[in-house]
């Protein structure tokens, strides 16, 4: 297992590769300082585009334990365009299942940014966030992508 930390503009970033896959990204942990191999070393270069708005879609090879219903929620975050967003009970049609179990499904991913999250809002609220600041973070991530102006 490799780590390497990055700064973001909600602070420190640590991602985590095993197997030549990115399996994690954490949130204000303590700095990583070892030497980043190639591949966390591009993802560092894909964050900072991404925030710096010059990356709208990630090219990383990644992986995630994943159950039946937690991959088609997985799989329809990431078919969220950049700037655009859906609803946990859009999400929840297209899997089949409640928008509680999608907003716990999407509390645990484990590869906020990566995989989107924060595009998926509630019917009438932004919903919640488990990346590090909560709601302001997700907000934030929002409006960097030009995304739910209304709601924010």
């Amino acid at each position: 297992m490799k780590r390497a930390s990055f700064t973001s503009p909600l602070g420190w970033v640590t991602l985590t590769e095993e197997g030549d896959l990115i399996t994690s990204l954490s949130w204000g942990e303590a700095r990583v300082l070892d030497e980043p191999s190639a591949l966390l070393a591009d993802a560092g270069v894909q964050l900072a585009a991404y925030f710096d708005g010059r990356l709208q879609m990630f090219d990383l090879p990644m992986s995630c334990p994943s159950t039946p219903f937690l991959h088609g929620v997985l799989e329809s975050m990431m078919s969220i365009p950049y700037g655009k967003t859906k609803t946990y009970g859009e999400i929840a049609n297209y899997v089949q299942g409640s928008a509680q179990a999608v907003g716990r499904a999407c509390g645990a991913n484990p590869l906020p940014i990566l995989i989107p999250c924060h595009r998926v809002l509630g019917a009438t609220t932004l919903g919640g966030f488990s990346g590090n600041g909560g709601v302001e973070s997700k907000v934030f991530l929002l409006r960097l992508e030009g995304a739910a102006g209304l709601l924010i």
